[in-house]
């Protein structure tokens, strides 16, 4: 390649670059411009440019796909100084909510994966990837609605409790077992799409109506019954009432006990679904890479939980809350007949898991600004004002 023709590709790959940088790295392009100009040897300008191109792509696609969820995930997290002052990761690492987002993508992701090499139909892809467009999208306008206040939490999660006890009389029974609504021909799970993001909520708002709220939701579990979803509201109630023991969640923690012996007492005789159960173990059949990957999508629930326990001690209790639910999810589909979430084949944990980083704070405590601190010590105190609206 001649002299000037390297020149020329280093030229033009700055001038692609700054074309594609949005407005809060356009400082990042003009610099790079100006310091592969100074470069005087050009293959080493060709080089120096290229690596600055390879460098940004990361930055540049999180900041288009993060825009959206702008209002979810802290707008400082997509400004310019977000993005230029800070490192992106450690940016992204103090908004729970965004960690939640890459994660669930990342899962299905990984899920799809697991499904393309194990053959399922292409059908049930097609059905995750748009049960994940709903979920995101739930995500987005369900953040960017103010109507609801804080005082709504406890209505709200009664309004939820209560949907799940009419499932539990109304819904579809498969072999004693009544867990799914028919939408559209398809069936959805709406235990799981609704009860983890009562069980965050109830964290953060424990008054008289939520609790009832809890109960009913108990209640509803044993007479489904589902063994699995009454573990999840167990172990996200056990572990509230082990970090803050107060009277309401005794109360409600007590109601899931019984509810979880219950469905012990019942016999589950759904046998397992393909691409659905039991994929923890039967992926490895398939193909040791297809394996890993189920068990990678399935640990990568946790991360918000962790990150968010580690940076964030002001909010623990959501956080533990947030990961002992999916942690008894991934436990309950190990153990028996039971969905696994995100990986496996079914959109409604997918949405499920979208709707309960809205009970999570926006923004972290730990390390941030003295007025980013503040706001987000405003918003995490009561219960997300948003949260009415994800329940309809």
């Amino acid at each position: 390649m001649s002299v000037g023709r390297r020149r020329g590709l280093a030229d033009l790959a700055c001038r692609a670059l700054q074309a594609t940088l949005p407005p809060s790295l356009q400082s990042w392009g003009r610099a790079i411009r100006c310091e592969t100009a100074e470069i005087s040897n050009d293959t080493k300008a060709l080089l120096f440019a290229l690596d600055s191109v390879f460098g940004l792509i990361p930055r540049v696609l999180a900041s288009y796909l993060l825009r959206p969820f702008a209002s979810l995930i802290g707008e400082g997290a997509l400004s310019s100084e977000g993005l230029t002052t800070m490192d992106f990761h450690e940016s992204a690492a103090r908004r729970p909510r965004a960690i939640g987002i890459a994660c669930a993508t990342a899962a299905v992701a990984l899920g799809l994966a697991y499904m393309g090499v194990a053959g399922a139909p292409a059908r049930y892809l097609g059905i995750n990837l748009v049960a994940l467009a709903i979920g995101m999208t739930l995500l987005g306008l369900v953040g960017r609605v103010m109507l609801a206040g804080p005082r709504w939490a406890g209505g709200t999660i009664a309004a939820m409790a209560g949907a799940l006890l009419a499932t539990a009389l109304l819904g579809d029974d498969v072999d004693g077992a009544v867990r799914w609504v028919r939408l559209g021909g398809l069936s959805i799970q709406p235990s799981l799409i609704l009860l983890p993001l009562m069980v965050v909520a109830f964290a953060r708002c424990r008054d008289a109506l939520a609790t009832a709220g809890m109960i009913v939701a108990a209640a509803a579990m044993a007479i489904q019954p589902d063994r699995a979803m009454a573990g999840m509201l167990a172990a996200g109630l056990g572990v509230l009432a082990v970090m803050r023991p107060e009277r309401h969640l005794i109360a409600a923690l007590g109601a899931s006990v019984a509810s979880f012996a219950a469905t012990l007492v019942r016999a589950d005789t759904l046998a397992a679904v393909p691409y659905v159960d039991q994929i923890l173990y039967s992926s490895f059949d398939v193909h040791a890479a297809a394996g890993a990957a189920v068990l990678g999508g399935s640990a990568l629930l946790l991360v918000p939980a962790i990150v968010g326990w580690r940076r964030d001690p002001a909010n623990r209790d959501s956080y533990a809350a947030f990961g002992f639910v999916w942690l008894a999810g991934i436990m309950a589909a190990a153990l028996g007949n039971y969905p696994t979430p995100i990986v496996g084949y079914g959109g409604s944990a997918i949405i499920g898991y979208a709707l309960s980083l809205l009970a999570l704070p926006k923004l972290t405590g730990a390390g941030v600004g003295v007025d980013a601190q503040a706001a987000g010590e405003a918003e995490t105190t009561p219960l997300d004002r948003h949260l009415l609206v994800g329940a309809a």
